[in-house]
């Protein structure tokens, strides 16, 4: 983020730091980001990991998840999980629904994650 997007900047968990066992554990819950301009900046944390994750963004109109999609980050496709990481990925907000969440697919548990999204709001 250059000049002063990081202080306009919104941040938002999407994950608590968690040991997720299975895939339902590492995803998220549906978050409005319907008033975000620009990019939104999913950033993805792995600590202790047994097998493997991969994540995947996914947007929809409500928070319900209709209309439910996988969209692919700027940067492309996350590549899979590995211990003791960090990755990061950006959306545009011109190119989603509304509401956002992240899923982690894994193949063998537990994993140590967490995950924020990070967003500038349209001013007015």
């Amino acid at each position: 983020m250059l000049n002063n997007e990081a202080q306009a900047a919104s941040t938002t968990k999407l994950l608590d730091p968690v040991s997720a066992a299975n895939t339902a554990a590492a995803t998220s819950s549906w978050v409005d980001v319907g008033d975000s301009e620009g990019d939104i900046m999913f950033v993805n944390q792995v600590g202790a990991l047994t097998g493997s994750i991969t994540w995947t963004i996914e947007h929809a109109s409500d928070s319900g998840g209709t209309g439910a999609a996988a969209i692919t980050p700027n940067e492309g496709a996350y590549s899979a999980g590995a211990a003791n990481q960090v990755q990061k990925r950006t959306v545009s907000a011109n190119a989603i629904q509304g509401f956002v969440r992240c899923v982690g697919t894994i193949v063998t548990g537990p994993a140590l994650v967490a995950v924020s999204v990070s967003r500038r709001k349209k001013t007015v």
